[in-house]
């Protein structure tokens, strides 16, 4: 497949098998051309003022949030208001009168809503990558892994929606008719990072609202803009007012207040250790008036390895490594931090490495480089200052420095601290950015018990050649999503249900078939015949 528009349609009626939206080939002239334009189309558009979104109704505010292009922060890609305090009550309200009826909404016609809004999505592919070109600094093809899996998203659980509706009891009683119904949960808050700013806020909301539950949707306020985006798309799909309620607003208040209200029945979380443990903490305290236990929904950090046992094929290691590790420079929860590489490789891994890196270009990821800016100044100021740390730490073999740019963009060297100890700080703890630590592994068992020693357990890979050393990798690498000679990014849906171990989460398996129940309740019925 070459292009997206070649992917074949399917819709609610059809129900036909899953299938992934492929990828788009930008070597295409065709492809690297509406890329360009779409950017341009954008571009336009810049600075467009977006309102708050209660049950139907637009809402404007005093404040505001200007979400800036990381690569150039002159521009303002969206003016978007925000929520605070006192639109708490007014979202919830329209969010329960809303769930009056759309809990009542046949399954099919909330998973066709899905499907119609996935359409939408692939009809305007282009464009919804271009948004994230701007508004995250996503190069072309981490755009279109975004909002590929966003309609994989889409797709995914409308099906999933109908097959927990025709689930059955494992057992009919004679003489009862016996029935097992996932039912919707209430109220939700849905709270998205901006890493993953169209897939990960799009799943998270189209679960909810496919059980029949009705949302809260607080996104990120470095990219708020996408996520009007796609709501603006589940409106033409044809969502009712109050279904989703479009609130950007600032997490310590607003965010705060929503986790905290006694209608608020779930909480849908993607983002970092401490904000995940405080809404943990937030939503077990049962508030006047709650009448149910919260359930949390949380994805948190990672700080992953790969293992490159004595027998891997360096090449493929080493191309592994330095993909996992600085794409989309570094800012994915499922990004490779640590490389865990045994003595008897350790010299000749680390200096094809160092050659790989110095490869990699960095620049706007408009003219589609390799890595592009950081998410904002606060965050290229925390990598830095982890870079100096890792500098004591261990040996800099590459990059470490900020790129100065005419546009003042965040823009960061690929960097590579090689001869780290395991319980440094650079090899403990999450930077989210283009920062590598190379460890060094005596041999295999050292180098598992490495990679298991963090607090973390969410993605991870190993590289050998030994069916044995494979084997044992599958039984004691404690992580979420493990992979075995390849990369341990790019989890794809359907085939790496996605999610994490000890302090990376709840393990909700996000693109799997476990994911949609989370926000159901299962209720049983036994009804004896006459």
């Amino acid at each position: 497949m070459t292009t997206a528009q070649a992917a074949p349609p399917r819709d609610a009626a059809t129900r036909d098998p899953f299938k992934n939206e492929p990828s788009v080939d930008f070597k295409v002239d065709q492809n690297a051309l509406s890329m360009r334009e779409a950017i341009a189309k954008v571009r336009a558009v810049l600075g467009r003022e977006y309102p708050l979104i209660l049950g139907g109704k637009r809402v404007l505010t005093e404040h505001k949030i200007k979400s800036l292009n990381p690569a150039n922060p002159a521009e303002v890609v969206g003016l978007h208001q925000k929520a605070g305090l006192e639109h708490i009550e007014p979202a919830m309200t329209a969010a329960l009168q809303a769930f009056e009826t759309w809990s009542r909404t046949p399954a099919s016609e909330r998973a066709a809503l899905l499907f119609r809004t996935a359409k939408i999505v692939r009809d305007r592919k282009f464009e919804f990558m271009a948004w994230l070109v701007v508004e995250t600094g996503k190069n072309y093809a981490e755009a279109d892994g975004d909002i590929a899996e966003l309609i994989d998203f889409l797709e995914l659980y409308g099906r999933e929606a109908l097959r927990l509706d025709q689930v059955e009891p494992p057992v009919q009683l004679p003489g009862e008719r016996d029935y097992l119904w996932y039912v919707p949960l209430g109220v939700g808050a849905v709270i998205p990072p901006w890493n993953f700013a169209g897939a990960i806020m799009a799943g998270m909301t189209a679960a909810a609202i496919v059980a029949g539950n009705t949302v809260i949707l607080k996104p990120s306020s470095d990219a708020p803009t996408i996520a009007a985006k796609f709501v603006e798309a589940l409106e033409e799909a044809g969502m009712p007012p109050g279904v989703v309620n479009f609130c950007p607003g600032s997490g310590a208040s607003f965010g705060n207040g929503l986790v905290e209200h006694p209608k608020t029945r779930f909480i849908a979380f993607t983002g970092s250790r401490e904000v995940g443990l405080d809404i943990n903490l937030k939503a077990a305290k049962v508030q006047p008036g709650q009448i149910w236990i919260k359930r949390t929904i949380l994805e948190m950090g990672g700080k992953d390895g790969i293992v490159v046992a004595d027998d891997a094929d360096i090449e493929a290691a080493v191309e592994g490594v330095a993909t996992a590790a600085f794409g989309f420079q570094g800012q994915k929860c499922s990004a490779c931090s640590r490389a865990v590489v045994d003595a008897k490789v350790y010299d000749e891994f680390v200096s094809r490495l160092t050659r790989r890196v110095a490869e990699i270009r960095v620049g706007n990821p408009a003219d589609n480089v390799a890595m592009g800016p950081v998410i904002n100044e606060t965050a290229l100021k925390t990598i830095l200052d982890y870079i100096d740390i890792g500098k004591r730490e261990g040996k800099l073999v590459a990059g470490g420095d900020r790129i100065e740019t005419s546009g003042g963009g965040y823009f960061l060297q690929a960097t590579v601290i090689a001869d780290v100890a395991p319980t440094a700080r650079i090899a403990q703890e999450e930077i989210f950015g283009p920062v590598l630590a190379v460890i060094k592994a005596q041999d295999f068992d050292d180098a598992l018990r490495i990679a298991n020693g963090t607090e973390y357990g969410l993605t991870g890979s190993i590289y050998t050649k030994s069916p044995d050393r494979i084997e044992r990798a599958m039984r004691e690498f404690h992580v979420g999503n493990l992979y075995i000679n390849r990369k341990c990014t790019g989890a794809i849906v359907g085939a790496h249900p996605f999610g994490g171990f000890n302090m990376s989460g709840t393990d909700s398996k996000a693109g799997g078939p476990d994911y949609v129940a989370l926000f159901t309740q299962a209720k049983s019925i036994g009804h004896k015949l006459a």
